[in-house]
């Protein structure tokens, strides 16, 4: 994945290239000593709340979708440090927030139909309510007369 080519999500839906701010930082997963002279992590900035390339309805959802790693300027923070090389972990880290963006533009699933019983059901419902009333009843004092 170059880095200066625009990711294409959905329709519409567009990140540019200048909406990601990218820096590397030491990290905590495997490397050996490596990891302790060398910034192979990924931090990675995506301003959604800014983004000219969300439509307003994904831009919202895509803040949402990603819950801490939001901070309160609808900036989004992602950090890969899963693999040893930095362009293994940059390739992680924009994958990642592809996903999350693509998750945010699917349509919005279809409205629930209110179902009904059907006339059968509540009859037969009612018969067997009245005849374990009967039933009930039977239990009770028998009179003697």
């Amino acid at each position: 994945m170059n880095t200066d080519e625009k990711i294409i999500i959905a329709n519409g839906v567009v990140i540019h290239p200048d909406d990601i701010e990218e820096s590397f930082i030491r990290s905590s997963g495997p490397g050996g000593q490596n990891v302790n002279k060398v910034a192979t992590a990924v931090q990675l900035r995506f301003d959604a709340a800014n983004a000219p390339g969300l439509p307003e309805r994904v831009r919202e959802r895509t803040i949402k979708l990603a819950g801490q790693k939001a901070t309160k300027d609808g900036v989004i923070v992602i950090e890969a440090g899963r693999y040893r090389t930095q362009e293994q972990n940059r390739a992680d880290a924009r994958a990642r927030l592809t996903t999350l963006v693509a998750k945010a533009a699917e349509p919005p699933p279809p409205p629930r139909k209110k179902t009904k019983h059907s006339k059968g059901a509540i009859e037969r419902r009612l018969k067997t309510k009245a005849g374990r009333s009967t039933v009930k009843k039977l239990r009770g004092r028998v009179d003697s007369d």
